[in-house]
């Protein structure tokens, strides 16, 4: 479910350890959330999206387009 959120942090040349410090979380949940073992909370969804400069949208895979929305 959540498997874009791995391929952004290996893009983005991340370790587990550094995206969850950044979220302020756990390695585990961090890991948990990438494997689909938690779902991942809206507000951190929120901060993933600004973090890569994308779109929920795209982190839950509703959209292929990976910019981010414009400004409402």
């Amino acid at each position: 479910m959540y498997s874009r959120i791995r391929s952004l942090r290996e893009d983005a040349d991340l370790k587990q350890k550094e995206m969850a410090a950044l979220l302020h979380l756990h390695q585990t949940t961090y890991s948990d959330y990438e494997l689909g073992k938690l779902n991942v909370p809206a507000p951190v969804l929120v901060q993933l999206a600004k973090f890569y400069g994308t779109s929920v949208d795209y982190i839950l895979g509703l959209t292929n387009q990976k910019e981010p929305y414009p400004p409402a």
